[in-house]
């Protein structure tokens, strides 16, 4: 019955991928407004054929930039692991959400050392109010790789409507590098107030990641401090492998550090997870 669904979820996953480019594939284009003077911008899907709405709120590692464009379609960061799975999640009937990088944080460094600000985190609980009033339904926070730094950042700071119903961390940014030229790029989850977290937690990594800010190896470090009323700690296994990737491409989404070719199965398993089971 697994090896099934993963069968069905990928044939959903390859063709939903190739009709991302038709008008809204991706999402609807919103934007809110940000003090002082910023503006968040997100693509909006609504979640369908549920009874209990749940919407899924996409954060990307990397500089965060997408430069979404008119059809809510990443124009940047196309290779990151929820930009690719967002087709495969709406597919499953959860509503998304994927934010782009505010205005003042879409340069080179992106949204950079902002990452662990509590302003950020604010930023993050606008668009969670701004679904929940748009749904009615649960909201979710997924944070992959140097998203995972913004996630954890919301869900341990937000409290009431503004808060996230649980999280997801994938491949987290758990290893910085202390004495970088750029002082954020030693930022991990690990900077930030963990224990206050007190929702449903997933942890996910890959046996197979080389990326050494992501060590599957740490993940229960993460779930050590965190207070969730339900967690889970998962390390997938399989996929090509990346033993022989450089150390920049290991941190990359086409990697295992991005379950690259395992993309369905690991949707199924967190879409498992946020609807109350097991991955």
């Amino acid at each position: 019955m697994k090896r099934f669904w993963w069968l069905i979820c990928l044939g959903v996953a390859n063709g939903l991928a190739h009709a991302q480019t038709a008008p809204g594939a991706c999402g609807e284009p919103l934007a809110l407004e940000a003090p002082p003077g910023s503006t968040l911008r997100y693509a909006f899907q609504p979640p369908s054929g549920t009874a209990a709405p749940v919407t899924l709120l996409l954060l990307p590692g990397g500089h965060g930039f997408l430069d979404l464009d008119a059809k809510g379609c990443a124009r940047k960061l196309k290779g990151n692991s929820l930009v690719r799975s967002l087709p495969i999640f709406q597919a499953a009937g959860f509503g998304t959400a994927l934010l782009d990088a505010p205005v003042g944080f879409q340069g080179e460094d992106g949204l950079g050392g902002y990452r662990i600000d509590p302003h950020h985190a604010q930023d993050i609980g606008r668009v969670i109010v701004d679904l929940r009033a748009r749904t009615g339904g649960a909201v979710w926070v997924l944070g992959t790789s140097r998203g995972a730094i913004s996630a954890v950042n919301a869900t341990s700071r937000l409290s009431g409507e503004a808060a996230p119903d649980g999280v997801v961390l994938s491949s987290a940014l758990m290893a910085g590098q202390p004495g970088a030229r750029k002082s954020w790029v030693a930022h991990s989850v690990f900077d930030l107030p963990l224990e206050n977290i007190r929702q449903p937690v997933l942890v996910l990594g890959h046996a197979a990641d080389t990326c050494v800010r992501s060590p599957a190896s740490l993940m229960d470090r993460i779930t050590a401090r965190t207070q969730g009323v339900r967690e889970q700690l998962v390390t997938v296994t399989g996929g090509p492998g990346g033993a022989q990737l450089s150390s920049v491409d290991a941190c990359e989404g086409r990697s295992p550090h991005g379950f690259v070719e395992q993309e369905a199965e690991v949707a199924a398993g967190i879409a498992r997870f946020v609807r109350g089971g097991r991955y």
